[in-house]
């Protein structure tokens, strides 16, 4: 394993700042949460190489990658928002304060009396990519990249006032790259939009009821010429195509540029999960593999958010137990066997998207995944 830091970018792309611990003076010298504790083999620091993830640095120094907030005293904005980190910079572990830190344990911080870290300025040197891509990610950026842009799910008041494709250029059947499509539906100012065709349905495992459905996504149109006067629908153009797309087939509007920037956390609210699906539509998934969960931001999921994972508690007879041939014996429930975790890294309103993290058993539809204890 390795670690994890966190830096704010100023008005200059060549000065960065470290992270300031706006947590309260007292929450500033006191020691992780029980939860919380450093590994006995944590070393004193790290420097920050070209392929780590701050999954990985956190893991370095913490039991608990999640707990990367509190050793550096953030508040919820910057959880939220948080400033990115470079390769080499030196995250210091400060054994006599039970904190992480950008500054060496001792060298007095060079800061301004209030225990911010002082401003790090980089060499002049050339760079072929930007600061922004050059920053540590949360966790394996390729792992997750295909689903941060695309309509993974689509809610029941999506499909409702969706708009879709009711005729083609030249009434062709499949449309591809160039054409022109006829949309009727309320675009509410949106010119760019992909498109997407209802997959299966998303069923909570608990309740039984829908909470959306899979959603195909086929590729993406732009809007040409908004509907006239004495005109039904609007001209697009499609932009590009993953799959064979044409009439019936929905659009949603794109989406913002998605958030990569973000810190493993524990949940604000408690929350207890259940798997309710595995990308790609396999039994059993493993480490790197995609998931979905139950919840959403209604009860309080956000991206960075991590839950634990368990198998869930079976019962079992009562050894102890009497009965006629087995039959009438009493029952025991077992405890939930906790075995991996997972990282929340796209949320909607019931129902979130996950990266497994470290796990020692397979991950199964059913499978409890709650706030880490």
């Amino acid at each position: 394993m390795k670690n994890f830091s966190t830096v704010a970018t100023r008005a200059a792309a060549v000065v960065l700042v470290a992270v300031s611990v706006l947590g309260s003076a007292s929450a500033a010298t006191q020691s992780p949460a029980p939860t919380c504790t450093f590994r006995p083999d944590a070393p004193d620091q790290h420097v920050v190489v070209k392929g780590d993830t701050l999954w990985d640095i956190s893991g370095t120094f913490l039991r608990n990658p999640w707990c990367w907030p509190q050793v550096w005293g953030m508040n919820r904005d910057e959880i939220r928002n948080p400033h990115w980190i470079y390769p080499g910079q030196i995250v210091y572990f400060d054994r006599a304060r039970g904190r992480l830190s950008l500054n060496r344990p001792g060298s007095g911080g060079g800061g301004d009396g209030r225990g911010e870290p002082p401003v790090l300025r980089l060499s002049p040197q050339v760079r072929s990519e930007s600061l922004e891509q050059s920053a540590v990610p949360a966790i394996p950026a390729g792992a997750i990249e295909p689903y941060l842009t695309q309509p993974l799910v689509v809610e029941a008041n999506e499909l409702a006032g969706a708009p879709r494709i009711v005729a083609s250029q030249e009434g062709r059947v499949y449309l591809g790259e160039g054409d022109r499509v006829y949309v009727r539906g309320e675009l509410k100012g949106s010119s760019s939009f992909q498109v997407f065709r209802p997959g299966n349905p998303l069923r909570d495992p608990q309740s039984g009821k829908v909470l959306a459905h899979e959603a195909a996504y086929l590729g993406s149109v732009k809007l040409v010429s908004a509907a006239k006067p004495g005109v039904d629908v609007h001209t697009f153009v499609v932009s590009n195509t993953l799959q064979e797309m044409g009439v019936g087939d929905l659009l949603v509007p794109a989406p913002p540029q998605p958030v990569r920037n973000y810190v493993p956390h524990a949940p604000l609210a408690t929350v207890d999960a259940r798997i309710m699906s595995i990308y790609s539509g396999v039994t059993y998934a493993g480490q790197s593999q995609v998931v979905t969960v139950n919840r959403g931001t209604l009860d309080g999921l956000d991206i960075g958010a991590v839950l634990q994972l368990y198998h869930f508690g079976k019962t079992v007879p009562d050894p102890e137990s009497k009965g006629f041939l087995g039959m009438g014996r009493s029952t025991l429930k077992l405890p939930d066997e906790q075995y991996g975790s997972l990282f929340i890294f796209r949320v909607f309103n019931n129902v979130s998207y996950g990266l497994i993290m470290q796990v020692t058993a397979p991950v199964q539809v059913g499978d409890v995944a709650k706030s880490p204890e």
